[in-house]
């Protein structure tokens, strides 16, 4: 049985049509991709943001200026020099 040339174009009509279905899916699927790399930075920056406004409010409540009023209007004194003891954790070398 021989195909006809009508077949053969129909075959390679199709075969056509299935190559433009594919990269628009593959666009499509790269477009999606892209919007939600975009939307990750975007909540990466948000985030980023959100951490140096929380690290800079922990710095000025630890602030001696804040934590002096606190500690006397709770009835706390300053300690001398000669009371306060620093510990450090012992360094450990690695081998």
């Amino acid at each position: 049985m021989r195909i006809k040339g009508r077949v053969w174009a129909g075959i390679w009509l199709l075969f056509a049509i299935a190559v433009a279905g594919w990269v628009v899916a593959r666009n499509t699927a790269g477009y999606v991709s892209a919007r939600e790399s975009s939307d990750l930075a975007d909540s990466i920056e948000f985030l980023e943001s959100h951490k140096t406004d929380l690290t800079q409010r922990i710095r000025r409540a630890e602030s001696r200026a804040v934590l002096v009023p606190r500690a006397e209007s709770l009835g706390l004194r300053l300690p001398a020099d000669s009371e306060i003891v620093i510990l450090q954790t012992p360094r450990y070398e690695r081998r």
